[in-house]
């Protein structure tokens, strides 16, 4: 892995370099083309006069909030932001994709860092009960990881 930088190690953001770039483009849509849309929406709303019953400036100082609190969280992310640059390597880590049977099937999952953690996509959390339990494992290990169904045993078919 190669850090972009972090100031506390506990406090890393995991992500792939397409998930680096996707946030990076998100913030920056959000910084343009969200802030002037909202700009806009508030004027016309002010337009509009008494703005105490006015529900399209409420509505637009709404949808300023969650923008500015997602450009916060976003910028938060990307500061803390550590990239996984995944090599082939004997034991299960970050950026792995691992094909492992339980008693029912053979799954396909990748291991990410929480922020583009995916089930629809197999792609799951360093940080979730499965991926701990698959963390640091060889191919041929037994894993028992217990599921709201109970006890479920996974084997590590592959590591690609």
């Amino acid at each position: 892995m190669t850090a972009i930088h972090s100031k506390n190690e506990n406090d890393q953001e995991y992500l792939s370099k397409e998930g680096f770039e996707r946030l990076k483009g998100e913030l920056k849509h959000l910084k343009t083309v969200k802030r002037r849309e909202i700009a806009a929406s508030l004027e016309y709303a002010r337009s509009l006069g008494d703005l105490s019953e006015n529900s399209e400036y409420h509505e637009a100082k709404s949808t300023q909030e969650s923008t500015e609190a997602r450009v916060v969280e976003l910028e938060a992310i990307l500061s803390r932001a550590v990239l996984i640059t995944h090599k082939v390597s004997p034991l299960v880590d970050l950026g792995s994709t691992i094909i492992v049977k339980n008693h029912e099937s053979e799954q396909r999952f990748t291991i990410v860092g929480s922020e583009e953690a995916n089930p629809m996509e197999s792609k799951i959390s360093n940080q979730s009960p499965l991926g701990q339990a698959f963390l640091g494992r060889k191919k041929g290990d037994k894993i028992n990881v217990s599921t709201p169904k109970g006890h479920v045993e996974y084997s590590i078919i592959d590591i690609l």
